[in-house]
């Protein structure tokens, strides 16, 4: 009987010590996700990355992916720093709180501003999209081309005003190398995200924007777009508008905004594997292929160990790009 009764106190606790760790971590992959998971998008509603988010995560319900809904939470302003301040320091490390990620404005912002957020606190999920910075004034600007806009800055230091959504975003890094590769300077006004920023353009509050090349896509009959900041043109959406490269102006494609899906770092590792796996698929659903397409974004799609990979050589890079350009 003694015996008995030390065993059944052993399963007991065995048990017991199973339901603490379920706990403690919040999830397990054999019954994940039970609810409905909440992504945070540190930017406004109706950009590029809002947009995105929305189309990326639209088929997450569906039993062949997660089964359960993905809502999309906006904590906007400071160019993405409050929201994933929120994030790392308020989110739940269950797999129930994900985020999207902007690189390499968060990386950037990590290295330059007092950011409680980096790469070495954060886990990638996957990546779904690439979109480039552009250029771009209002349609009834008097400058038509890139040339026009430099003759005008260089006549003109520190006058013309340019928007972008935030501090140390892709917008504004663009801005920062096309500084340095003119030598003109211009004044920078940041706003909570890319539709302000982009707004501001239309509303003639400022002469100019670097923006999404998806937003300024969407809003082409309103706006000049003078330059693509990458090593290509974007053959699918903008196929007549030149880089900065091609016009003699050394901006490559640092700035390009790679966008996807990221977890806290001490999310379950079995939790990250599975949403790993079931994500990158689901970026691949022909439904949003397709949306994404109708919205003018470029998808690329990348699992988590080549985002892991990209993170960390982004670093490297944004580490050296920042250091000479705040010299």
């Amino acid at each position: 009987m003694i015996s008995t009764r030390r065993n059944v106190v052993r399963v007991a606790g065995a048990l017991l010590g199973a339901n603490i760790i379920t706990l403690s971590t919040g999830a397990s992959a054999q019954d994940y996700p039970q609810r409905p998971v909440t992504v945070t998008v540190a930017y406004s509603p109706g950009g590029a990355t809002d947009l995105q988010a929305r189309i990326v995560s639209m088929m997450a319900a569906n039993e062949a992916y997660l089964g359960q809904p993905m809502i999309i939470v906006n904590r906007p302003g400071a160019g993405g720093k409050v929201g994933w301040t929120w994030f790392v320091t308020r989110a739940q490390k269950t797999g129930y709180d994900l985020a999207a990620y902007n690189l390499p404005h968060f990386i950037a912002q990590s290295i330059v501003l007092d950011a409680r957020y980096g790469i070495d606190n954060l886990e990638p999920i996957a990546n779904w999209g690439a979109d480039p910075v552009v250029l771009v004034v209002g349609e009834g600007s008097p400058f038509r081309s890139l040339a026009d806009f430099i003759a005008h800055a260089r006549e003109n230091p520190g006058r013309i005003t340019v928007s972008g959504a935030g501090l140390y975003v892709g917008h504004h890094i663009a801005l920062l190398q096309f500084e340095q590769a003119t030598g003109i300077e211009l004044a920078y006004v940041p706003h909570s995200g890319a539709t302000p920023a982009l707004t501001s353009v239309l509303g003639r509050q400022v002469q100019a924007g670097f923006n999404n090349l998806s937003d300024a896509y969407r809003s082409r009959d309103q706006l000049k777009i003078l330059a693509v900041a990458d090593l290509e043109r974007d053959s699918e959406f903008l196929p007549d508008v030149p880089t900065f490269r091609e016009q003699g102006v050394d901006v490559d494609d640092t700035s390009v905004n790679f966008r996807g899906i990221m977890a806290p770092k001490e999310t379950p590792p079995e939790v990250i594997a599975l949403l790993a796996e079931r994500v990158a698929v689901m970026l691949r659903d022909e439904n949003v292929v397709r949306r994404m397409k109708e919205s003018g974004a470029t998808m690329r799609v990348m699992g988590r160990e080549a985002v892991l990979a990209m993170w960390r050589s982004r670093r490297e890079s944004l580490q050296e790009l920042l250091a000479e350009l705040r010299e």
